[in-house]
């Protein structure tokens, strides 16, 4: 590769970062990449560095010793997070989303890249310094969302399966209560999904009683897992006591009534915010 000007090379490094987020580069893989010495691909990384930050766009942290390199950590910006909830909030406030049983319809938001991808972002950013190894979902809704997140934190997802699958081969098999229907469901992982003592991030779609996500906690235990957090996009506020406490969601569902057609939804800043300020530091 003929070499190129330091204006090129950090575009090019922009590009090559930003495209995958927290993966760990070496410097040798860039020295050899742009035929250029160590000094001069440390040159170029202080000035993205610096423009990034400007920018308010992440950090690009470097990592020294021998399995060190340079990674780049991206941001959301609190305003962006604000707006990117309150607009969510709006869309599925409308009372044309009503779904008989105390449902809303939002399939057209799970499945939009655009919104999806900021959505995994505000999560990411919220774990970011967690050391998460896995993040795990259940079947099927929350699975754009959950692979977003695993996207931004550069980690493998589990899908746990509500109906065995030949092709995962030998699984662990647990049931659960679901908390609003009250019923006796079946969930499954392959053994092979993930590996023993792992911490995990469960990310899912919505909460109400939290059976579900009761259930998924029980299913870690069968692999050792430690659970650092879980983080729905919807939850009910009602009922105010789920089965499981350690979580947070993009959005609360005050109220839902399909007589009056009409559903009331709210954010949730303050503590994305405060995580948001101390990663900012």
């Amino acid at each position: 590769m003929e070499k190129l000007k330091r204006n090129e090379r950090v575009g090019a490094l922009m590009n090559i970062l930003t495209r995958n987020p927290n993966k760990i580069f070496s410097y040798s893989y860039f020295c050899q990449l742009f035929n250029v010495r160590k000094s001069s691909i440390s040159g170029d990384v202080a000035i993205l560095k610096e423009l990034l930050e400007k920018l308010d766009l992440g950090l690009v942290e470097t990592i020294t010793g021998s399995n060190g390199g340079v990674k780049f950590i991206p941001k959301i910006k609190k305003e962006e997070l604000i707006q990117t909830l309150e607009d969510l909030s709006i869309q599925l406030s409308n009372p044309e989303r009503i779904i008989p049983g105390g449902f809303i319809f939002m399939l057209d938001i799970l499945y939009n890249p655009e919104i999806i991808k900021k959505l995994g972002l505000i999560i990411a950013n919220k774990f970011i310094d967690k050391h998460i190894d896995y993040i795990v979902t259940i079947e099927t809704k929350g699975i754009p969302l959950a692979l977003m997140t695993a996207e931004v934190l550069n980690v493998p997802l589990v899908i746990i399966r509500k109906n065995i699958k030949i092709t995962e081969g030998s699984t662990v098999n647990i049931n659960y209560v679901s908390g609003s229907t009250k019923m006796v469901q079946t969930m499954s992982l392959s053994k092979k999904s993930l590996k023993e003592n792992s911490k995990v991030l469960i990310v899912d779609d919505f909460m109400r009683g939290g059976g579900t996500f009761k259930g998924v906690y029980e299913m870690m235990s069968e692999f050792k897992a430690s659970v650092v957090g879980t983080c729905v996009l919807i939850a009910t506020k009602f009922p105010e006591k789920k089965l499981v406490d350690n979580y947070i969601s993009l959005l609360t569902m005050e109220k839902i009534d399909e007589e009056e057609k009409k559903v009331i939804l709210t954010p949730n800043f303050c503590k994305l915010n405060k995580k948001l300020k101390k990663f900012s530091k």
